[in-house]
């Protein structure tokens, strides 16, 4: 700590204090310090790294903050250190992810290298205001309003969304259509032609009578299949019975041939 300026820095932070409201004594601590990593982007001697920024702050807001130090050239607010923006979404009814509602970190681009300086030794004491004419910052009930009504839905802005988007995917379809129709019979480089369901030949719609005969088929496919397989089981029994009676007259010779070793005799006729 600096006593003579009261500056308060903390493992390379300098704390600045800040309010909600002009008139209001409930603040907010930010951490700031000099950005170390050099980028296209992030000049290190004019970017500022800031910390511990509360999740109902914009762009807008952390500019005008910022401006008392400096002309401000650019401001890159992430909901988490070092991620990338979202892109973004034009649907506020269908939103790809759920947006993440937490503290942030902001890199700040000044015009020039001085106004690093005067933020690093601000004064602890001195209170910036968050909230501002042009960019005002909602808290309370005021806050919860008016985030009730953001989330109602809108009838007419909803048909409409719904509308457009339905109008361009019916325009990708017939665009895919006419572009399988002109490959229709062309061949590729290796001489392959791929057959597409866009064909000339739209083929008959089924009547009942074809549902019938379709049906009259089936049934007799498998019945044909079923009579088949009996059969089968037929032949497999009948080997298996052949195969037991081989092997029931193999052992009725086997018992002959120890019969006419035991008695040694020899009967040529």
């Amino acid at each position: 700590m600096c006593a003579a300026e009261k500056t308060v820095v903390i493992e390379g932070f300098t704390v600045i204090q800040t309010s909600f409201q002009e008139s209001g004594k409930i603040g907010h601590s930010l951490y700031v310090k000099e950005n170390e990593r050099r980028g296209a982007n992030r000049p290190k001697d004019r970017t500022l790294f800031v910390g511990n920024i509360p999740p109902y702050c914009t762009e807008k807001s952390i500019q005008q903050v910022f401006k008392t130090f400096g002309d401000v050239m650019k401001v890159y607010l992430y909901d988490k250190p070092h991620s990338e923006d979202p892109p973004p979404n034009s649907s506020r009814y269908f939103p790809d992810r759920p947006k993440v509602k937490g503290f942030k970190v902001a890199y700040i681009i000044f015009k020039k290298a001085a106004a690093l300086n005067k933020v690093k030794s601000h004064p602890y004491d001195k209170v910036l205001s968050l909230s501002f004419d042009e960019a005002p910052i909602l808290t309370g009930i005021k806050k919860w309003q008016a985030e009730y009504q953001q989330n109602v839905c809108n009838p007419q802005r909803l048909q409409e969304e719904i509308d457009n988007y339905m109008t361009a995917y019916d325009e990708e379809q017939e665009r895919e259509k006419r572009l399988a129709l002109e490959q229709e019979g062309v061949p590729d480089e290796d001489g392959w032609v791929t057959v597409t369901r866009h064909g000339k030949n739209k083929g008959a719609p089924r009547t009942e009578t074809m549902e019938k005969k379709v049906t009259s088929k089936d049934k007799k496919r498998q019945a044909e299949k079923e009579l088949k397989n009996f059969y089968a089981f037929q032949m497999r029994e009948t080997k298996r019975d052949k195969i037991a009676e081989l092997r029931k007259k193999f052992e009725e010779d086997k018992q002959r041939i120890s019969l006419m070793k035991a008695s040694r005799k020899f009967r040529p006729y």
